[in-house]
């Protein structure tokens, strides 16, 4: 290229720009993502978790793992060393001599740039005498001032000096490459090319294959793609699943060969502790020979999935097995639910005869088996056994206890008792085991709905109509049973309330002392509410239409008197008759004004009524939009509580599913959302398409836990569907305005004209 030269750094100066920019790039995001969180911190909230969480597995997992790991030393290790090597760079760039930027004959003799010719040659002949050789100067300065002096006074160099800004005219564009030279030495040419091969032929492709490699095998939840094939599979072909069916389903994943996870084990010992197990747990379905539920993984999955939900003592090596077969659970079991609601979605929109969906008790089959994974229990256990300190024989004692009035079966149950029944029931632990009872069944979850179904982006968002689109708006709110149950204490105390108080007040606070109690209260009130029907007030007829009926009866008794006096009187009972008209003329007028302003007023009230409820639409509407938004641009964390288990091995989050359905047709009417972000209050919106005919429709929405047994919560829902507006044949906005009518009576005028003046023409 003409002008311009390519040359590598010699000094090997340069080169320290660019290692310290790859230094920095590489140092300061990784010091960012890699760097080991505060110790202390972690320490500090496993000490706040320790009252409640202290038995559970993965408590003490986590305990051994922070004394044990030496992952977080390594890496502050590797990170520091990474620093070290970018500040030492740096010191260096700082102590790399800098090139002159330019050659300036003024700064060279020390002039201003608006110098004349005779300060020019007076500074020149100073420095002149100062630095000559002769006179024992230096010789390379000297022939800097004097090339500086012939720059400023030949005019040809001054000329150059101004356009290119050296006096010898333009220069050769010289570009550095931040390389040293030895990289380009022909000796070192081999090594060189080694390395760049190593690089790009060899390191980079590896790193770029397994990555895409391992990105086409994952879904966007990690699950691999042949295991949500599997699952829509046998989902497809059974429908209808029930619990032991979808058991080996679930095991079926291939996250548990280790052919597909490197997690996975096959071990020697397996062919003699497996069929032990097996024989202790009974049946599992062994003569099925259907791949892959007759492959070796499969079937210790399902082995160990099963002696997990029985509560079974199993050795050392199987224990870490069943612990990654059930860590997997969770997640495999969200896959399900996906791909039932795509299967639901697909079975909806085609529309075939031999397609069926999967039915609402596979789903809820799906839901129920994740909280029996986490908590460790069969299906139809007690609930109170994911209790510390609980076990099966204190069942029956805590179940057909005759001291207590209610029977108690579940969480709630047990909370409602008195705090004397409750301790006299419970007499068989010791206060320490008492209290950490209460400790963990009071910080366990209670979600209380509240439902709101509209029809958005419609003029009546309240009337639904057949085949619209049905918003319905839950809002969720999570409590403790210890909070809700600390408010029903203070609610209602009876043991404090005086003897002198009602009936009526005394039931409230029966009532007001359970959950169980305090809900049927309230469902009686409401149905007492519904069966008294409302009185009718009589409504008092109006002045305007009672006064014309004693005015009738005077004009018949008038009339009457009229017809038997004698004819002398006529004329005075025509002026009477004439005087009582006009009266009732001025009466009738009066009260037609009335009527008019009555009218205004209805409609001013009308209109003002309308106003507000477009006002408080358009904020609702805006609120929507806002609220939209918002969830649009936040990313809410998914750390929301964790949960109480004795037998997870890993710490979850507690999470809920979200859906609505007809338990009626055993259908699912909208497809379950995963709520993950669920502290305190969240507000969620279920959207279906309303039935195609009008009537009333009785649905359910139901909030699941994927983690806790005997917390669901169920709440009707009515829906009162109406027939679908017609189409509109006029529309106020289609109609044509004034000007446009004028213009068009205008252009058929015009041509009436011309059609008159085409027959005159003819003529």
């Amino acid at each position: 290229m003409a002008g311009q030269q390519f040359q590598y750094d010699d000094s090997g100066n340069t080169f320290f720009y660019f290692l310290t920019s790859f230094v920095g790039l590489i140092v300061v995001p990784a010091t960012y993502y890699f760097w080991p969180r505060d110790q202390n911190a972690e320490q500090i909230r496993l000490k706040s978790l320790r009252r409640v969480h202290g038995r559970c597995l993965w408590y003490r997992l986590r305990l051994m793992k922070s004394q044990q790991s030496a992952v977080p030393t390594l890496k502050k290790v590797v990170l520091l060393a990474g620093w070290v090597v970018f500040l030492f760079l740096a010191y260096k760039v700082s102590k790399t001599e800098k090139e002159p930027q330019g050659y300036d004959p003024y700064e060279v003799l020390g002039l201003d740039r608006g110098a004349t010719n005779a300060e020019i040659k007076k500074r020149y002949h100073v420095l002149s005498l100062k630095h000559h050789p002769d006179k024992g100067g230096d010789p390379h300065l000297f022939m800097k001032i004097a090339k500086a002096y012939a720059a400023l006074t030949d005019e040809e160099s001054k000329k150059n000096l101004e356009l290119y800004g050296n006096p010898d005219g333009p220069r050769v564009t010289h570009f550095g490459i931040a390389l040293p030279a030895w990289i380009v030495d022909q000796k070192n040419s081999m090594l060189v090319l080694l390395v760049y091969g190593l690089a790009f032929m060899i390191i980079l492709p590896v790193v770029v294959g397994s990555w895409w490699y391992r990105s086409i095998r994952y879904s966007g939840d990690q699950i691999l793609i042949h295991t949500t094939q599997i699952y829509m599979h046998f989902m497809y072909k059974t429908p209808n699943m029930n619990m032991k069916r979808l058991i080996m389903v679930i095991t079926a994943a291939l996250e548990f060969d280790p052919h597909n996870n490197k997690e996975a084990t096959i071990r020697p010992t397996d062919n003699v502790e497996i069929p032990q197990l097996i024989r202790e747990i009974g049946s599992i379905n062994l003569k099925k020979n259907e791949p892959p539920f007759n492959c070796p993984y499969s079937l210790k999955a399902r082995v160990l999935l099963l002696s997990h939900l029985s509560r079974m003592e199993i050795s050392e090596t199987l224990e870490t097995d069943q612990q990654f077969v059930i860590r997997k659970c969770p997640a495999l079991l969200q896959e399900m639910v996906n791909v039932i609601c795509q299967l639901t979605i697909m079975a909806s929109t085609r529309g075939e005869k031999g397609f069926l969906p999967p039915t609402l008790m596979s789903l809820e089959n799906c839901m129920k088996l994740s909280q029996m994974a986490v908590q460790g229990l069969q299906q139809f256990k007690s609930p109170l056994l994911q209790l510390p300190h609980i076990e099966e024989e204190h069942l029956r004692y805590i179940c057909n206890s005759k001291k207590t009035k209610h029977k108690v079966k579940s969480l709630q149950d047990l909370v409602s008792l008195k705090e004397s029944d409750r301790r006299n029931l419970l007499r068989f632990l010791d206060e320490e085991k008492y209290d950490e009872l209460m400790a963990v069944i009071g910080s366990f979850p209670h979600v209380t709905m509240s439902i709101k179904s509209q029809v958005l982006d419609d003029e009546d968002s309240n009337n639904i109509t057949a085949g619209s689109i049905v918003t319905v708006i839950v809002t969720l709110m999570r409590q403790t049973l210890a909070e809700m149950f600390e408010k029903e204490q203070t609610t209602c105390a009876p043991e404090e309330q005086p003897p002198e108080e009602g009936q009526g007040d005394t039931k409230n606070c029966k009532n007001n002392k359970g959950w169980v109690n305090k809900n049927k209260g309230n469902k009686k009130a409401a149905k007492s509410k519904k069966k008294k029907p409302p009185k009718k007030k009589q409504a008092a007829q109006p002045p305007q239409q009672q006064q014309p009926q004693p005015q009738k009866k005077q004009k018949q008794a008038n009339g009457a008197v009229g017809n038997n006096t004698v004819a002398k009187e006529e004329d005075e009972d025509l002026s009477d008759k004439g005087s009582e008209s006009d009266e009732d003329e001025i009466h009738r007028d009066s009260q037609s004004e009335k009527e008019d302003d009555s009218d205004k007023e209805t409609d001013k009230e009308q209109d003002e009524k309308q106003n507000k409820d477009d006002e408080a639409e358009w904020e609702a509407l805006q609120q929507s939009i806002q609220r939209k938004e918002r969830a649009l641009l936040e990313t809410k964390s998914k750390v929301t509580h964790p949960i109480y288990s004795l037998y997870f091995p890993e710490e979850k989050q507690e999470w809920w599913w979200l859906y609505i359905a007809d338990k009626k047709e055993q259908t699912l009417i909208s497809m379950p959302y995963h709520v993950c972000t669920l502290r305190d209050t969240e507000e969620i919106e279920l959207k279906f398409p309303a039935p195609c005919k009008p009537g009333n429709y009785q649905y359910t929405v139901v909030l699941r836990s994927d983690s806790y047994i005997g917390l669901d919560q169920i709440k009707p829902l009515k829906l009162e569907v109406h027939e679908a507006k017609p189409v509109p044949e006029n529309h106020p906005q289609w109609e044509m305005p004034v000007e446009c009518e004028d213009d068009q009576e205008d252009s058929d005028g015009f041509e009436e004209s011309e059609e008159e003046e085409e027959e005159e023409d003819d003529d």
